[in-house]
């Protein structure tokens, strides 16, 4: 049988600023472990610290843009484009940009602050 989720978990977010994280599927909302999904929306000026995760994390950009450092570099990534970060990769996301941004993110296995692996900031 389906399982109906009626609503998402708010979940505090990391960085400088406030962040709206809502989790519809993961460990907080529905007890999965496999995989989690959740609705970010981040203010302009947002960052979080640096993180090297135990998951995959697939980001689709609904509105504005998400900057990506990474080892190699960096990247912009604006509405209706995407990002795959392989798990065990070096990352720091943010949205220093006009109006923040809103995007969904997917991660396998599902998210949580013990696999997540930030750095102190």
């Amino acid at each position: 049988m389906p399982t109906f989720i009626s609503h998402p978990t708010r979940i505090e977010s990391a960085g400088n600023k406030p962040k709206i994280i809502e989790e519809y599927i993961g460990r907080v909302n529905t007890s999965t472990v496999g995989a989690s999904v959740a609705r970010m929306r981040s203010p302009e000026g947002w960052e979080e610290p640096a993180q090297t995760p135990e998951f995959d994390e697939y980001t689709i950009v609904l509105q504005g843009t998400l900057h990506v450092q990474h080892k190699s570099g960096e990247m912009d990534v604006t509405a209706g484009q995407a990002v795959i970060v392989n798990r065990g990769e070096w990352i720091r996301y943010s949205t220093p940009f006009a109006g923040g941004a809103e995007y969904v993110a997917v991660c396998l296995p599902a998210f949580s602050p013990d696999s997540v692996h930030r750095e102190d900031q």
